[in-house]
C-alpha cells in the first residue's frame, strides 16, 4: 500500500537550475578575483566553486531522473540516484581540497606576492553573501521536500560561504600586514576543511545507498505510533525502513488478535497505515505483515475483554527503536 504526498518535482528542478546558474556566475567572479590578486586563498575558494558548478548540474540531472515514475526495471523508482550523485559531489569536494593543499604548499616553498587585494576583497565578499542566501533557501526547501540533493547543495553552498568569509578575513589581514605567506597558510587550512566536508557528504550518501538505519526517522515513526496507539495493536516488530530519494518504503509485522476475521485484521492494519500516512510528511509505500497473537502475547496485550486470554496482562510494552526493529515478538517475564 502506498501513501502519496504532493511534492512538486518541477519546483525542485527549477530551483536546482537556479543554483546551477548562480554557481557559474559566482565561479567566474572568483576566477576574476584570483587573477587580480594572485592569492592562494582565493584560488582555494575558486576551486570549491568548480565543484559547486559540477555538483549543481549533477544534482539537476539526479532530480530529473528521481522524478521519473516506477517502471519494470526500477520497481522502487529512481530515487536512489540522489544518493549516488551526492556521493560523487562529496568526492569532488575532497579532490578540490587536495588541489588547494598542493597549491598552498607550493606557494610556501616558492614564495608569492599578491596584488589588488582590496578589489579582491569586495568581489569575494559579494560571492559569500549570495552563496549563503542560496544555501539557506536550498536547505530549507530540501528539508521541506525531503530532497537529499537540495539539502546537500545547500550545505555545500553554506560551507563555501564559511570558507569564503575566511578568505575575506585573510585578505584583510594580508592587506594591512603585508605578510604574504599567511595567504598560503589560510589556503591550507581551508583545504583540509573542504576535505572534511567532502567526507561527511560521501558518508551520508553511502548510508543511504546501504540502507543504513536513520535513527531520527525511526524515532519519529515510533513516536507517531506511540501517540496514536490502539489496544488492538498488540505488537509491532521487525520494522525496516528504506529511503529512495524523498520516498520511503516501510516493512513491519503487526500482531493482532488471532480470532479476528481477515477483514477485521485488515481494517486494523489500515488504521495503522493511515496514522503513519497522516503524520509522516513523505511519500510512503507500506508492506505490513499481519501476525496472529500467541499465548506469549497475553502478558502485553491490553484488550480487557479478550474472550480467549490464557495469561493475565502484566504491563504495556513501550515501543522503542530496539524492540520495534527486533525480529522477535515482544514479551515480558
Amino acid at each position: 500500500m502506498e501513501n502519496k504526498k504532493t511534492i512538486s518535482n518541477k519546483d525542485k528542478i527549477g530551483f536546482q537550475k537556479l543554483i546551477a546558474v548562480f554557481g557559474v556566475i559566482l565561479f567566474i567572479g572568483k576566477i576574476i578575483a584570483w587573477k587580480l590578486t594572485n592569492s592562494d586563498a582565493v584560488f582555494s575558494d575558486a576551486m570549491e566553486s568548480v565543484v559547486n558548478v559540477i555538483s549543481a548540474f549533477m544534482g539537476l540531472y539526479s532530480l530529473h531522473l528521481a522524478a521519473k515514475p516506477k517502471d519494470e526495471d526500477h520497481p522502487y523508482g529512481h530515487g536512489k540516484v540522489e544518493f549516488v550523485t551526492s556521493g560523487i559531489e562529496g568526492a569532488l569536494i575532497a579532490i578540490a581540497g587536495i588541489m588547494i593543499i598542493y597549491e598552498g604548499v607550493n606557494s610556501l616553498v616558492v614564495g608569492k606576492t599578491l596584488a589588488k587585494i582590496d578589489l579582491g576583497i569586495w568581489i569575494i565578499a559579494a560571492t559569500a553573501v549570495v552563496n549563503y542566501l542560496l544555501g539557506y533557501v536550498s536547505i530549507k526547501r530540501g528539508k521541506a521536500e525531503n530532497s537529499l540533493v537540495l539539502i546537500s547543495s545547500g550545505k555545500h553552498l553554506q560551507s563555501d560561504t564559511v570558507t569564503t568569509f575566511g578568505v575575506v578575513l585573510s585578505l584583510i589581514v594580508v592587506y594591512f600586514t603585508k605578510i604574504y605567506w599567511l595567504d598560503s597558510v589560510v589556503a591550507l587550512i581551508f583545504g583540509f576543511y573542504i576535505i572534511y566536508v567532502g567526507y561527511k557528504i560521501v558518508r551520508k550518501s553511502l548510508s543511504g545507498i546501504m540502507d543504513e538505519q536513520d535513527p531520527d526517522l525511526l524515532n519519529q515513526i515510533i513516536k507517531v505510533l506511540e501517540e496514536n496507539r490502539r489496544i488492538e495493536w498488540i505488537d509491532v516488530h521487525n520494522m525496516k525502513i528504506q529511503q529512495f530519494g524523498a520516498n520511503l518504503h516501510i516493512d513491519a509485522h503487526i500482531t493482532l488478535p488471532w480470532y479476528y476475521s481477515l477483514r477485521e485484521a485488515h481494517d486494523e492494519m489500515e488504521k495503522m497505515i493511515i496514522v503513519l500516512a497522516k503524520n509522516i510528511k513523505r511519500n510512503i509505500e507500506f508492506n505490513f505483515h499481519m501476525d496472529d497473537c500467541k499465548t506469549i502475547s497475553c502478558p502485553v496485550c491490553q484488550i480487557k475483554d479478550c474472550p480467549v486470554r490464557e495469561k493475565n496482562f502484566v504491563k504495556r510494552v513501550q515501543w522503542t527503536p530496539e524492540n520495534v526493529t527486533s525480529v522477535e515478538k515482544h514479551t515480558v517475564d
